[in-house]
């Protein structure tokens, strides 16, 4: 399954949910992360984001079968550079 998962979350937990998604994801910008993960990864990932978050922070899945279906359009300056590859 591939997903964009985007967050909100007051600026004290943005380092920890961003470790967590960097686990599973793909930074791309900012609070914003996508990739192809499995249905147990997307549950660990869930569970994991719910325990870092508060009642006013919001955690958001957006979800297709394969990237494939997904029109992307990037505007300006894409942010995942691979400039530092070898």
């Amino acid at each position: 399954m591939y997903i964009i998962a985007v967050y909100d979350v007051e600026a004290k937990r943005c380092p920890r949910m961003m470790k967590l998604c960097r686990r599973f994801l793909s930074h791309i910008q900012n609070s914003v992360f996508e990739g192809d993960i499995t249905e147990a990864d997307l549950e660990k990932l869930k569970v994991d984001a719910d325990q870092i978050m508060c009642e006013d922070d919001s955690f958001i899945i957006f979800s297709s079968r394969n990237a494939k279906w997904l029109n992307k359009q990037i505007l300006g300056q894409d942010k995942r550079s691979t400039d530092n590859f070898l």
